[in-house]
């Protein structure tokens, strides 16, 4: 065995970042360019190690025959299909977002009415005044008590009739108002722009991490979030772009990029037993969409990206 040449892992650790939905474009990863694994730079966002890793290709191929005897002549693929499947080992909310599927909400504080479900009439909003950024969310002197160091926060605009993808970034698709009631918080019942309250000054909101979708947009608001919920069933289909990489023990780190990827499979989870407990591990599964390579047109629906080590033979 030549040294250095085989991969060698300890673990597998995933990433996402979102696709524009309206126009389908995904994030890229330019294995060109340093990636910070440990810290890696917006909007890739690190969702921690993953377990039983499977990915398959199911892409189909059929001969083109020729001549009296049918001879094989040439092949060509007839159809693209690739799934990828992993336990997340860590809970968050767009690892049960990727692992569930459709929409994913925030369960946003109430004022101590009763509603239907997870949509309880939520505490009134908190302005976002201007100067805010992705980590600081500038709310002003007295509006800052509304908020305690530890909270979960929401942070979007005022639903206001908006039809399409609606939600930072796309987290739902509403085709009819009414569909939603025309609830105000719908949007930050459905935003990814979360995070938790690290600090306070006099004025402000320091989140432990940025916000998924950048610096807040004109007439954001926050509400508190006491928990994160997903259903089964539902017509919207979660879409983010995917990056699993194999840490590297020896022999260089693989990366496998996937584009655009959704969920193929009911919510479930799995189950990883360390002497008597047990932990509960978010199972996904997901199918590949297809994208159009800018080198030479082709649709492709992942990629597989080597990196050797240092001094290692190329083959």
């Amino acid at each position: 065995m030549k040294p250095a040449l085989v991969p060698i892992s300890r673990r597998v650790r995933a990433y996402c970042a979102p696709v524009d939905r309206a126009t389908e474009t995904p994030t890229s990863f330019d294995p060109t360019v340093a990636f910070n694994f440990d810290v890696p730079a917006a909007p890739w966002f690190a969702l921690g190690d993953v377990a039983n890793l499977k990915r398959t290709g199911a892409t189909k191929v059929a001969p083109l025959v020729s001549g009296s005897k049918g001879a094989v002549a040439a092949q060509f693929r007839t159809t693209l299909d690739a799934t990828v499947a992993f336990d997340f080992l860590q809970w968050g909310k767009i690892q049960m977002a990727l692992s569930g599927g459709s929409q994913h909400m925030n369960v946003l504080a109430t004022n101590g009415a009763s509603g239907p479900d997870t949509g309880n009439p939520a505490c009134s909003p908190v302005a976002v005044l201007a100067g805010s950024t992705a980590t600081e969310l500038v709310v002003g002197t007295g509006a800052v008590d509304a908020l305690n160091v530890g909270d979960m926060i929401a942070c979007d605009i005022d639903y206001a009739q908006q039809t399409g993808y609606v939600g930072s970034p796309a987290a739902a698709y509403v085709k009819d108002p009414a569909d939603v009631n025309r609830d105000r918080d719908y949007l930050r019942r459905v935003t990814f722009n979360v995070a938790r309250v690290a600090s306070k000054t006099s004025t402000a909101l320091q989140l432990d991490q940025p916000l998924l979708g950048g610096d807040p947009g004109l007439g954001a608001q926050i509400q508190k979030v006491v928990a994160f919920a997903d259903r089964e069933g539902g017509s919207f289909f979660q879409e983010w772009s995917l990056l699993l990489t194999l840490e590297p023990e020896s022999g260089g780190r693989t990366c496998f990029y996937y584009p655009r990827v959704q969920a193929c499979s009911p919510a479930s989870e799995a189950g990883i037993t360390c002497d008597t407990y047990k932990t509960s591990t978010l199972h996904a599964e997901l199918i590949a969409l297809p994208v159009q390579d800018s080198i030479d047109g082709e649709q492709v629906a992942c990629w597989r990206t080597y990196f050797p080590a240092s001094g290692a033979d190329l083959y």
